[in-house]
């Protein structure tokens, strides 16, 4: 007879093997939800994969408001362009509406301008490629450009009225740009142009480096528009640092006075407005430019001594008169190779570039360029990129010959080069 405690409609033997076979796939589902999870972080969903990069030049056209990519090695052929400033009109109506806002844009346009609009000075890529990042002196702000719809991200507008170099953190997760007019550097998420601290500086700030232990270095460099360019009118430029702070928490953690330096040197003569500066692969020596030098300075960190000093050439036809040496800056762009043995010297003034052994400060021929303003290296480091502001295009000189190796033309008077990442497959914001 059949067990009462069974329903008549089936029997226990037959249904141990399927109750076994439905443990079994509900073991083996479990298991691929286990997984899935574990692949997706804990979220449960899955993480795609991160999309291919491709690494690229960002050129920075200060004139024209556009930002050209090119290959970071190569033949440093041109990829796309991007207009870094799609909301020209919203920001001009908000300038004309303002005359104190009025006021600062002409001023920038007739001052460090030479009498055009400064619509991008520096640039670099978020980590994932998707967006640049750039700062706009003539509208004094950083904006993110998504790379590729052209849209703004997000925008800064920076204390003051004129936004200046940046720097980009060791991570990429933070930028830093100096509000040149409010004596202040910002420090922001890339990602979303949140501020996460800020520090104040020397007049001008200028230049920033972040350094490998956690630090970063803003160089004031004061007042550069004005005539009193006579050495002994020097006093004049306003109080020139460099402001080294903790890269975390913001606090100076000291302040170098190059003025001090230069008189220890036996060169007080030179000005202390130090521009460009580079350091070494160990982060020993600094390498450094300052106002009116047609040359650089060799600074040891461990000793906090001025070393050496470097005098280049004079281009052929170059100005005596230092009036006329755009915005102080005779020499204006500075690079070390990746080993450290070269230099490379963007001779603004004097319309050459040279790479310099570093070991004996010999300079290499002098390369003819157009009012080159900036000096960086390639993606393979074999190279150092100059910008030509005076004939529009970005060249390329082999570290290890001296020699050009390449050029291409870009936008009006670009400045800025920095080296970055963007999709694989980019070659320009889509239409609309």
């Amino acid at each position: 007879m059949p067990d009462p405690r069974t329903p008549a409609h089936r029997s226990p033997q037959p249904d141990r093997p399927r109750r076994a076979s439905r443990v079994r796939r509900a073991g083996g589902l479990l298991a691929a939800a286990l997984a899935l999870l574990a692949a997706s972080g804990g979220t449960g969903a899955a993480t795609p994969a991160p999309a291919a990069l491709r690494e690229v030049m960002f050129v920075g056209n200060n004139w024209d408001g556009t930002a050209d990519v090119i290959a970071a090695r190569g033949d440093f052929h041109r990829i796309g362009r991007v207009d870094v400033i799609p909301d020209k009109e919203e920001r001009l109506r908000e300038i004309y509406l303002n005359p104190v806002k009025l006021a600062f844009f002409l001023g920038v346009r007739n001052g460090p301008g030479e009498g055009h609009d400064q619509f991008v000075d520096d640039m670099y890529a978020t980590p994932d490629g998707s967006s640049m990042v750039v700062s706009r002196p003539s509208f004094a702000d950083v904006v993110s450009i998504d790379l590729r719809t052209g849209r703004v991200n997000w925008r800064f507008p920076v204390a003051g009225h004129r936004s200046d170099h940046m720097a980009v953190s060791p991570d990429g997760t933070r930028v830093a740009v100096s509000a040149s007019t409010a004596n202040t550097v910002h420090v922001l998420d890339i990602e979303t142009g949140r501020q996460v601290g800020s520090f104040a500086t020397g007049d001008k700030p200028h230049e920033n480096v972040f350094t490998s232990d956690g630090l970063l270095w803003n160089m004031s460099i004061g007042e550069v528009t004005t005539a009193l360019d006579a050495p002994w009118l020097d006093w004049t430029k306003g109080d020139r640092r460099i402001t080294v702070v903790d890269a975390r928490t913001f606090e100076t953690v000291r302040v170098i006075d190059m003025r001090a330096r230069l008189d220890a040197f036996g060169r007080s003569d030179l000005s202390d407005a130090v521009r460009p500066l580079v350091l070494t692969p160990d982060g020993k020596k600094a390498y450094f430019q300052v106002s009116f030098l047609g040359g650089f300075l060799e600074y040891d960190l461990d000793t906090d001594r001025i070393t050496r000093l470097k005098n280049l050439p004079g281009g052929p036809a170059t100005d005596p008169d230092r009036t006329t040496w755009v915005n102080d800056s005779r020499h204006h762009g500075l690079s070390v190779s990746p080993d450290g043995g070269k230099l490379c010297v963007a001779g603004t003034m004097d319309d050459y570039a040279t790479v310099v052994d570093r070991a004996t400060l010999q300079e290499g021929p002098l390369v003819p360029a157009a009012k080159p303003y900036w000096a960086t290296v390639s993606g393979d480091g074999r190279s150092c990129v100059i910008s030509e502001s005076g004939s529009d295009r970005v060249s390329a000189i082999d570290f290890a010959t001296g020699r050009r190796v390449a050029t291409v033309e870009v936008g009006d008077h670009p400045q800025r080069v920095r080296l970055a990442h963007v999709p694989a497959d980019w070659t320009g914001p889509s239409a609309g």
